[in-house]
């Protein structure tokens, strides 16, 4: 079954319909937890935490189009309030998919690069590249329009290749 239909039959209240959608993002529930916390235990019990949250609140999904990013939307919340309990920012090693060719230096820098980021550049680039999200999808979890998304992503591409290029790095983003 589409995850679309699984998605109108969850929001319906059949509990079965949840449970297949739930299993059916667990990894990317996992990565965008894991990305965020950078911890395995953490992670998975931001995914218990999340599969309750969303559970209680199923019923307000408008489109069930988008239960992915809804979710993620949810992880991303849990996630940013557990650091700010911390108080620290932590990111995965590897929040975007890299070109293959890169070595392990290019890697590192661009990550160390992507860490000094304010949250909603990180969050952006998290969402467009490390979810491969369409700026569609990221404007509707993130309740703005559009091209609010595209100024936002072009400005932390910006501000990330003046980063890397400070850094005499030899990668351009783009």
């Amino acid at each position: 079954m589409e995850n679309k239909e699984l998605a109108r039959k969850a929001i319906a209240g059949e509990e079965e319909a949840f449970l297949a959608i739930m299993h059916a993002y667990k990894i990317d529930l996992y990565k965008t937890a894991f990305a965020y916390l950078h911890n395995e235990e953490e992670s998975l019990e931001a995914i218990q935490e999340v599969t309750y949250r969303a559970y209680k609140s199923i019923k307000k999904v408008k489109k069930p189009a988008y239960i992915k990013t809804w979710l993620l939307r949810i992880m991303i919340n849990y996630c940013n309030d557990v650091l700010k309990r911390k108080k620290k920012m932590i990111m995965n090693e590897a929040i975007i998919p890299l070109i293959a060719t890169m070595d392990n230096y290019q890697t590192m820098e661009i990550q160390e690069a992507i860490e000094t980021l304010d949250e909603r550049s990180r969050e952006i680039i998290t969402l467009k590249y490390y979810h491969d999200l369409k700026i569609k999808e990221i404007a509707f979890m993130l309740d703005c329009p559009e091209g609010t998304v595209k100024t936002w992503l072009n400005k932390a591409l910006k501000q990330l290749k003046n980063k890397l290029d400070g850094k005499g790095g030899s990668r351009h983003v783009q």
